[in-house]
Parts: structure tokens; sequence; C-alpha cells
């Protein structure tokens, strides 16, 4: 098997980005939280923490426990947005990117001169890392795997950690990860591990005796052939996830967890998720609401429409379904709250009503004046009333498959506080 594919997975990412950024957090067991509550989650800890034992979504009042010397900080979006795209940038510059799986993992894609030269892929990893040292910061590592696949790569990017590098050739698969777990693998969590071990497949050798037919039997889906087919170094194309929703939630504070600041929350991230809609150049066939209850209860409803991109249609939407709550929980207090608009459909797709033309070109240029002011001077500039009093609700947040846009989701710094481009000078008259 060539060696076709590198992955780079940053260590701690957030957490090593703030001790890059603050020289008095290096060496410290550090915690990095969405919100500064005791009762909060840890979304990112320090290599200096994980070595007392500490683990990822740890809450802050166990970790304290644990470690009383950690120190815990506030998460900050837009500077890991800005170290993810200086960091793409520098690989870049050394070997090409081909897809970004997350804001902290990047598959490369090697060029048949280092397909066939393990040496030559290593040394290029080690430039890789010494480019990062040299031009981002040194407290930013990141562990390399290489292998014929990107499935391979990452597992071998997943062993040797941290700041590690390991290659997994045909010479090396399965001897070298016999000792793994099965949820080690990417694409088995806990509901496939528990498939697995009723199909009597405990281990990894049990799992590489499998055949692609059994597999597919187990997944119950073609997935199971393509997972065979990657731990074998197979070159099968992953199938693309098609964007079919754009949605926010938000957990509300003490103070907010009322009736009326969850409603206006739901406005509140509604026009951001229209905002992005536009963004995306997307329009939404549905609209649902969800909310979670002190008391663990929770409710659920959508609507259905013709495709949209208009916030007051939204608006009408979420404020009727808001009304249909059942009795029973509009006398329970509010926990957290989600929008999402689904049934997407591409621009390029979307027939206009014929009966409603003018009303939608009217609006489409209000809702393109009122985007264009927000990313001038900065988000909740100009914003419709459901919000009020909830703009500061429900802040940049990164998630594990979308990294947000700063330009869209606060100020666009390349449009200088500019409603139009500067017009450049004119070129002097020639004599």
């Amino acid at each position: 098997m060539s060696l076709r594919n590198l992955a780079i997975d940053f260590d701690s990412f957030f957490a090593s980005v703030e001790q890059q950024e603050r020289p008095e957090l290096r060496g410290q067991p550090v915690g990095v939280v969405p919100v500064l509550a005791e009762t909060t989650g840890l979304i990112a800890i320090s290599a200096d923490a994980k070595k007392l034992g500490l683990k990822r979504n740890c809450r802050v009042t166990e970790a304290r426990q644990r470690c009383p010397g950690i120190i815990i900080v506030e998460s900050r979006p837009e500077v890991y947005i800005d170290y993810h795209r200086r960091l793409k940038a520098v690989i870049e510059s050394c070997v090409p990117v081909k897809k970004v799986q997350s804001i902290d993992e990047l598959e490369c894609e090697l060029t048949q001169d280092f397909a066939e030269a393990p040496d030559r892929a290593i040394a290029l990893a080690r430039q890789i890392k010494a480019a990062i040292a040299r031009e981002v910061g040194p407290l930013v590592r990141c562990s390399i795997g290489i292998g014929p696949n990107w499935f391979l790569a990452k597992l071998a990017s997943d062993i040797d950690k941290p700041d590690g590098l390991l290659v997994l050739d045909q010479h090396d698969v399965p001897g070298k990860i016999l000792h793994l777990k099965l949820s080690d693998f990417t694409g088995i969590g806990e509901n496939m591990e528990q498939r697995l071990h009723a199909a009597g497949i405990t281990t990894v050798a049990q799992l590489y005796a499998t055949t692609s037919a059994q597999l597919r039997a187990i997944w119950g889906s073609v997935e199971g052939a393509r997972f065979h087919e990657w731990m074998n170094g197979g070159l099968q194309e992953r199938a693309p996830v098609e964007q079919n929703t754009i949605g926010h939630g938000h957990v509300l504070p003490p103070a907010g967890r009322n009736h009326d600041t969850a409603l206006a929350v739901l406005h509140r991230l509604l026009q951001k998720a229209a905002m992005r809609l536009r963004h995306t150049g997307h329009y939404a066939g549905s609209l649902s609401v969800s909310v979670r209850y002190r008391d663990d209860q929770r409710w659920h409803d959508q609507r259905h429409f013709n495709e949209t991109q208009d916030t007051l249609h939204f608006t009408h939407v979420l404020n009727e379904l808001w009304s249909c709550r059942p009795r029973t929980l509009q006398r329970s207090a509010p926990l957290q709250v989600g929008v999402v608009l689904g049934d997407l459909l591409e621009s390029s797709a979307h027939t206009g009503d014929l009966f409603t033309a003018e009303t939608e070109n009217t609006r489409t240029r209000l809702h393109s004046a009122i985007d264009t002011l927000n990313k001038t001077f900065g988000k909740n500039s100009v914003y419709f009333g459901g919000a009020h009093g909830a703009t500061d609700y429900a802040p940049m947040r990164i998630a594990f498959t979308r990294i947000p846009e700063p330009e869209l989701e606060d100020i666009d710094a390349s449009l200088g506080r500019r409603l139009r481009p500067k017009k450049s000078a004119s070129p002097p008259a020639e004599d």
C-alpha cells in the first residue's frame, strides 16, 4: 500500500493556544470552558492537566477537586479560528490540504514522490512540525499520522500522542494496532461497538478477520463494507455529507431560565441561523424549535412551508410554534433552547412563488441591507424586535462539524467598516 494520506491532529488545541498566547499559563494545568461557571464542563484541557488524569467534559467542580491548581479560562473562539487559519496556511506551504476535518484536524494528500518513500514522508511531517513551531509558536504542537488512506492515517495520529509521528503501511496492519480497542477506530461508537460485541467481535484481531459482507450486515448498510475497505488500506472515498439543516442552541443562564427570556433567545438564535442561511445561498422549507426543561422534560415541534430566506416569515412561524406549547410545560423552567432551519434548498434550485414574488424581492433587499450592516458595524447593529433583551446571548461557538466565520458572526474586517468599497484613485492623466 502506498502512503497517500497525512493526518494532522493538533494536541489540546484550545488549551495550547491559550498557553501560546499567555506565558503565565505555560507549564500549568489549564482547562478551557464555554462560560465561567462551576457547573459547566471542560471543552479542552492542557497536556499538563491530562498528565494529572483529567479528561475533557469533566465538570469544573470535579476538576478543581482532582487538580486543585488547575487554571480555568473562558474560551475565545475568534482566537482559535485565527490560529486555525494561520496553521492551515503554514501547512499548505508544505503540502496540499485536502480537507478540513475540524478546527483541530486536517487531512493532507501526499504526492507520488512521497507515497512510495516512507523516509521522505516522515521528513515532510517533521518539516511541518518545524514550520508550525517557527511561524505559529512552539506551544502549538500536533500529532501526525501517515497511511495509505485518511482512515489509517488518522488512526496513526491518535496512537502516538502527544506531539507524535507514526506511519502505518502494509507491513504494520494489523500487527501494530492489535493492542487497540474497537472504540479507537473512527466509525465505531458506543452503539456500533455493542453491535460488534453481539456478533462475537470483541478484539481488533477478530475485526480484521471479518469479511466485507459480514461488516455490511453488522452495520446494516454499505458503510460496513466501506469500513472494511478503509481498515485494509482501500481508497474508496467517503460519501459526502450534504448540509440539510442550519441551527443553533443555547443553555440559558440561571437568571434567564424563564419563558420570556427563552423566547427572546430563540429569536436571537433564529436570526443568526437565517443570516447563515442567506450567506450559504440556501432556502429553508421547515423550522423546528426545541426546549429542554430543568425537570428533564423536553418539547419539540416543527412546521413546513414553501422554501424561503425570509426572517420575518421564520419569526411568524416561531411565534406560532411557541404559542402551541403544551400548557403543562408552560409552568416548567426552560433550561436549554434550540432552533433549526431544515429542508434546505440551494438558491439555484429555488423557484419563487408567482403570487408573492414582489414581497419576496422586497424582503430580500431588506435582509441583504441588514446583513451588510451587521457585517460592517458588528452583530446586532440591526435586529428584529423579538430578540430584544437577548442580543448578548448565544455567542460564537465552535462545533466539531462546523468552524464559524467571525466575518459573519461579528465584524468583517475586510469591509473596513464601509458599506461600499472604497473607490480607487483614478490613474494620472498621460501627457
